[in-house]
């Protein structure tokens, strides 16, 4: 097996304005370092891209992004990446770290509040219209120049502004997959949401999520299939999907992938994987 190089990490730089800021906005075709990377890397923090013009493709993961003007892109910390650029890429990248709004808010869950992040069961981009284009242009200028002239309580005002953009991208999310727009969602969803991406290894069941939210099953599945469109068990499946494919991508054997993830043998992984992919992970991993 063809041996790859391992992935780089990107981490934020939280003083480059002198005191700690953890948010950061930069014109893509400026940027040095990880933006526009055609090699695999991840980032340690969430990244919005704003694709205002070029062509290409960006890899998030297992899935191909078509990158074309009015896409915008979300991704979340420790999702594999590369870029493939065919026409010069032009737009706004915008990246922070969580504790940037959740220590404001006092809420660890705060950014599972929205569709976009931490997302496997939908699309991580979207393409939206000239119009609601715009508006989040707008927004991207007024962070752009508090940048520009930073003051004691730029801070504040870019959390704002931040947070405003944040809203204003769900309901864009919300209007083109047809899922729950509203920020609101029921506590017990996210929180399911969070231990899922913190103990899918470890807990595969509902039975075992439903213990540590002190629910039933049947509300549990009551509130994925609201949030989600997907019941609970199809929440576990997906996201080791997921998490399966991301190792399989950095040429992790079948074998190694299966015990690390607590399957009995190869053979019940490799039923698993193919009756929910219709392929075989030796099938995947050739393909790709």
């Amino acid at each position: 097996m063809t041996s790859i190089p391992p992935i780089k990490t990107y981490n934020f730089l939280p003083c480059k304005y002198g005191s700690e800021l953890l948010l950061d906005i930069g014109r893509i075709e400026t940027l040095e370092n990880y933006v526009l990377d055609s090699t695999l890397h991840q980032l340690s923090f969430y990244e919005i891209i704003f694709i205002k013009e070029g062509s290409g493709t960006f890899l998030l993961d297992e899935n191909k992004i078509s990158i074309s003007p009015r896409t915008i892109i979300f991704t979340s910390p420790g999702q594999i990446r590369s870029w493939e650029i065919e026409q010069e890429v032009k737009g706004y990248t915008l990246f922070f770290e969580k504790d940037f709004l959740h220590l404001f808010f006092s809420d660890e869950l705060f950014l599972y509040r929205f569709q976009y992040f931490h997302q496997y069961s939908h699309p991580a981009e979207m393409l939206i219209d000239e119009t609601s284009f715009g508006k989040c242009l707008e927004l991207l200028y007024e962070i752009e120049w508090e940048f520009e002239q930073l003051q004691n309580d730029s801070n504040h005002l870019i959390r704002s502004l931040l947070y405003q953009l944040l809203i204003v991208l769900n309901r864009y999310y919300a209007g083109v997959y047809n899922v729950q727009r509203d920020t609101y969602i029921h506590p017990d969803f996210y929180r399911f949401r969070s231990l899922l991406e913190r103990r899918f290894l470890q807990d595969k069941t509902v039975e075992a999520y439903t213990k540590m939210l002190n629910v039933s099953p049947g509300f549990l599945n009551k509130i994925c299939r609201q949030f989600s469109g997907l019941s609970a068990q199809q929440m576990i499946h997906q996201k080791l999907i997921s998490e399966i494919k991301r190792q399989l991508y950095q040429n992790k054997s079948a074998k190694e992938i299966c015990y690390e993830f607590g399957f009995s043998d190869p053979s019940n992984f490799n039923r698993f994987f193919k009756k929910l992919t219709n392929t075989t992970p030796h099938q995947y991993q050739k393909k790709i």
